[in-house]
């Protein structure tokens, strides 16, 4: 159940995605000293507000299979749908998409899938056991990096990648935080978890992470910026279950070689997924 709720995920956030694109390139540019007013604007453009409405049914589907199965089937399970990305936005949104970017998609999405054969029984229960201080220390680093990402990209000439990275992170934060609060559900009230310190901690990153990937999508290349994002969420999301819920590693060095090599493939089809700058854009 937990994996077909990853899937359903992968679907919605991709579609969510492209309804995005089409709704942020035509609103005005994101005003970061006006965050709110900027958010407004993008949601008086009827594509946009049906591009959230899709990605927030995701987020439950997410939350749903979080709670159900260990967060890097889960992220290794939604960055695999990751290859429907080219597809979807060619043949539904007539998107022109270079066979760079095919290739790069491609890529990206075998080598996170390919962490799910190295979780070595992880799949037996959920893992949702962490220590507080080392789940702040992640969460706080990832959130830092993200910051950073943004303030680099910041009228710089890959900029659009660069939010794209930075939305990753955010989302990446946010969704390691829902883990942890998953294993409280049998517990607490959901009410007393929306509105616990890590359930605010979880709106802030989302609503942050959106208003990011807006920018990413207002000035970058649809296909490359949303792989971006989904290979910066969901490796980070993927690398916090050994760190913080201590998933197994493979015991074997077989194993472990092929996690490595998974996460090399992540690493290069991210930077192959970017088109080559040109000297100048073109209007």
């Amino acid at each position: 159940m937990g994996l077909l709720l990853a899937v359903a995920t992968a679907l919605c956030s991709i579609v969510g995605f492209l309804y995005k694109h089409r709704g942020a390139v035509q609103s005005p540019d994101v005003d970061w000293r006006r965050p709110i007013w900027s958010t407004v604007m993008l949601f008086r453009v009827p594509a946009y507000t049906l591009g959230v409405a899709i990605a927030l049914s995701g987020w439950f589907t997410h939350v749903g299979a979080l709670a159900l199965a260990p967060i890097s089937l889960v992220q290794a399970t939604i960055a695999g749908g990751l290859v429907f990305l080219t597809v979807i936005a060619d043949r539904f949104f007539a998107h022109r998409v270079t066979r760079r970017e095919w290739i790069g998609v491609a890529l990206a999405a075998a080598g996170l899938a390919f962490l799910a054969a190295t979780l070595e029984g992880g799949a037996d229960e959920a893992h949702s056991d962490f220590d507080g201080a080392t789940l702040s220390a992640y969460v706080g680093l990832v959130t830092l990096a993200a910051v950073g990402m943004a303030l680099a990209g910041r009228g710089g000439r890959r900029a659009g990648v660069l939010f794209a990275a930075s939305a990753g992170m955010l989302w990446a934060a946010s969704d390691t935080t829902i883990k942890a609060l998953s294993g409280r559900l049998g517990d607490d009230s959901l009410v007393s978890i929306v509105v616990s310190p890590g359930g605010l901690l979880v709106l802030l990153l989302s609503l942050a992470g959106v208003l990011v990937s807006a920018r990413s999508l207002q000035v970058g290349p649809v296909v490359p910026v949303i792989a971006v994002t989904s290979v910066a969420a969901n490796s980070l999301t993927i690398v916090a279950g050994p760190i913080v819920f201590s998933e197994p590693m493979p015991e074997d060095t077989l194993g472990l070689v092929v996690r490595i090599l998974a996460f090399a493939l992540v690493i290069g089809a991210a930077a192959l997924t970017p088109p080559p700058l040109l000297e100048e854009e073109p209007a």
